[in-house]
Formats: C-alpha cells, structure tokens, sequence
C-alpha cells in the first residue's frame, strides 16, 4: 500500500471552522468555538512469525462549543455535510438555553491567543510504510525478541503502527490555525518460561518521524532481555528501604505531581499540593521545566486547545513550585490567568543529578529497584502512594535477584521531598522526561 494521505487541506479545515462559527453565531451564540480534524493511520501485528491483525483507520470529527451569556452547550459530529453542521450548531444551543450559568464560562481571553506566524516545530513526517514492509518489520522485532535466551517460548507478539492527523481550531475572538501531526511506533512482548513460572515483558519505541525510531530488531531485543532477567521472581518480606524507580516508571510521579498542581484538582480541593505555590515541594536540587518548543517533541504545541499560547517556563525552581497547569475554566475558577495547559502539559523536563544508572545503584546500596507498576492506589487528596510492584532486589549496589508480588507504600509529598538524585537514563517516549529517580525510604508489604 502506498502512502496514504489527508482529504482535506489545511485551508479547508479552517473553511468548515469559519461554518460552524457562522452557524453559532447566526444561531444566537454569544461566543463560540470549534475544532474539525482528521487522521489515518496503519496498525500491523505478527505473533510467532504469522501476521495476526492488519488493521486501517481513517477518521474525522467536528465538534462545536457554544456559549450564550454564561451558559455553555458541546455537540460533536462526523459529518462535514452542511446539514450535519447545522444540526451540531443546533444540539449546542439548545444543550447551552437549558444549562445552568457559570460566572467561569466562556473562551480564553483573547489576548492570550497564540500570535500568527508560530515556527513549525516539525510535528509531522509521513511514513511511506507498505503492509508487507510493516509485516517484515514486525518479523524481525518479534525473531529478535525470541533468539534471546531458549527460555523464550511463546510471544504476545509485535507491532508497527504510523498514524497521522491534522486539526484547526478556531473561536469567536477571531482566532484560527491547526497543524498535521504524526506518530509512529514499533513494540514487542514476550513470554518466558522456567521451572513452570512464566513471565512477561515489553519494549517500544515511539516518535514523530520513523527515522527517529530505534531499530526493531533493537527494540525485539530489549524486549527479550527484560524478560529473561525477570525468571527466577522472589517474594520479599515486609520491610522499610529506598526504592529507585526505573525511568519509564519515574514518569507516573511526575504525572503525579502533574495531577496534583493541575487546575481540575486545585480548584475542587482534591490535591494535596492545595495552595502550595511558592512552597518548597521538592529537594532544592530539583528542577521542573516545561519546553513546548522542542523540535519532534510528542507534547510540542505552539497553543494549547484553547489557542492560548504556550510558553517555556521553570514550573518548579530550586524545589520550589512557581506555576500550576491551568485552562482558562479553571484559571477564573482560581482567580488566576490560563498558563496555556489546557489538554495537558508540554514536554516536561526533569534534569538529572548527574548519576547513570549504575551509579545509582551505587548510591541505593541496598533496596528496591521498580520496572513495574500494578493497579492504581494514589489519593491524590492525601498524597496517599500504595501501588502493587515489581522488580529487583539490590544488593551493594549490584542487583541481586527479581522480585514480584509486593506493595511499595508512601505519601507522595513525601516522596517528593525524599529524592535523593534523579538519573541521566532520560525516558523521552512520551509528554515527561525524567531518568531513574531513587527516593529515600518507603514501605514495602511483601509476604
């Protein structure tokens, strides 16, 4: 298959954008906005040598938000027709005449829309990627995965997926833009087997552009290898020690902290960072910067998805936190301004202490070392951490042997104050990168 490619242009989004304000605004709206989009994508997967799925998507949706005073109404549709338009403007008035009134309802203000002209962060690289090519690609991840050790028997099998999209936004202040984007990504898992005990893990690589992805039979490897060293899986005993979070976990306490200082939470009081701007809330060591700029980077955005302009910052300094993630809903809510975070952060960045991860092996000594997290036990009121783990025991700073079946418990404010180095082993697949981060002390709940 050839590559396959948008049914719209960019001027023909913001064309059906221009609609669908008209529409509202003809329609009694007092402020509206609007986002149209479209994408494609290509998922292929091979188990045990023999394509398993081959699967297409192409899609596309509209979806409209009115305001009439203070009162809000959203429609959604997947029709571009002119009448499906009209009857989402439609179901959007009437959803918004018998709402209730919220003095916080309303667009961003309109001088914080993004300014025309942003830099083109290079977000989108097409993939010209037959199925065939796909299916050879995923042959050899997955053949890669397997040639590791003879233990590895069976296989959840491997991956390649490319999808594209492109959206506009557009609202009544006058604002309008939008920009393709793309994602790309090959994974693989696997299973092994010794003694009658089984064991499952995974790898994958994901980016904006193919050229930027590991290679698969790469990715196969470190698939096949993570499982290999989890054979052999031990209970531990209660206990308290330091836990060192593997990078691609490390991540889930930034998102944490995130969460936390995220205007949803803030303003309902369901955090317990409530009010804890200014304040110390990590070691001083630590750095929080957010860098929506990055060139390729998977949460780069010139504007939030208010069309709010995004701006590189230092969320937290020296340990102290300077900003909150806020919409413009939960800004007014706040009695602050929107800090362009609506839908989410942009590519937080977490600088490391310096030390590799043997090095903080090393400074652990002995402890706990997480690759695997299970369930969800965060009270993000209390801070409250109680989350099923798995991983490896460390010993001298070597490791000693795998473990599984055991709890790691803690308050998250207290994690947070007890890191001890955060490593150069960077996890940069995803909105968050942070290396290894080794916390001082937390309970651990074995058998």
């Amino acid at each position: 298959m050839s590559e396959q490619q948008f049914n719209y242009s960019q001027a023909e989004l913001a064309d059906l954008c221009g609609r669908v304000l008209g529409l509202a605004r003809a329609g009694g709206a007092s402020a509206a906005e609007t986002e149209v989009s479209e994408g494609f994508g290509q998922n292929v997967s091979v188990r045990k040598g023999e394509v398993e799925t081959i699967e297409f998507n192409r899609d596309k949706g509209v979806g409209v938000t009115v305001f009439v005073g203070q009162r809000r109404g959203h429609a959604s549709s997947s029709d571009f027709s002119d009448d499906a338009l009209r009857r989402a403007v439609d179901k959007a008035l009437a959803i918004a005449r018998y709402t209730a009134e919220d003095d916080c309802a309303g667009l961003a203000d309109a001088e914080l829309m993004a300014a025309p002209g942003f830099s083109d962060l290079s977000l989108h690289h097409g993939w010209d990627l037959s199925v065939d090519q796909a299916v050879e690609l995923a042959r050899g991840c997955e053949a890669a995965a397997l040639a590791v050790d003879p233990r590895i028997q069976n296989s959840e099998g491997a991956t390649v997926s490319r999808q594209e999209s492109q959206f506009v936004y557009a609202n009544s202040h006058g604002f309008c833009a939008g920009y393709p984007t793309s994602r790309h990504s090959v994974s693989c898992a696997v299973i092994a087997e010794e003694d009658g005990a089984m064991q499952r893990d995974y790898w994958y690589t994901t980016a904006r552009a193919a050229a930027d992805l590991d290679p698969a039979d790469a990715v196969g490897r470190r698939a096949g290898e993570r499982t290999v060293r989890r054979l052999g899986a031990r209970r531990l005993d209660s206990r308290q020690c330091p836990v060192l979070f593997e990078a691609p976990v490390a991540t889930g306490l930034i998102a944490s902290f995130v969460s936390a200082v995220s205007g949803g939470h803030l303003y309902r009081k369901s955090s317990f960072l409530l009010d804890s701007l200014g304040q110390r809330i990590f070691p001083v060591f630590l750095q929080v910067q957010e860098r929506p700029f990055l060139e390729k980077g998977l949460a780069s955005a010139p504007f939030d998805s208010e069309g709010v302009a995004t701006h590189e910052r230092d969320v937290v300094a020296d340990g102290v936190l300077q900003g909150y993630f806020l919409s413009a809903y939960s800004a007014r809510k706040l009695g602050m301004k929107s800090t362009g975070n609506a839908g989410g952060n942009h590519n937080l960045i977490v600088p490391s202490t310096g030390e590799d991860f043997a090095g903080l092996l090393h400074r652990m000594g002995t402890g706990l070392l997480v690759t695997e997290m299970l369930g969800h036990g965060t009270n993000m009121v209390t801070g409250d951490y109680s989350r099923g783990a798995a991983g490896f025991w460390v010993e001298n700073g070597e490791i000693a042997y795998p473990v599984e079946e055991i709890t790691i418990a803690g308050n998250l404010r207290d994690m947070f104050l007890g890191i001890q180095a955060v490593g150069s082993d960077m996890e940069t697949r995803g909105s968050r990168r942070v290396g290894s981060i080794l916390v001082d002390r937390m309970t651990l709940a074995g058998t």
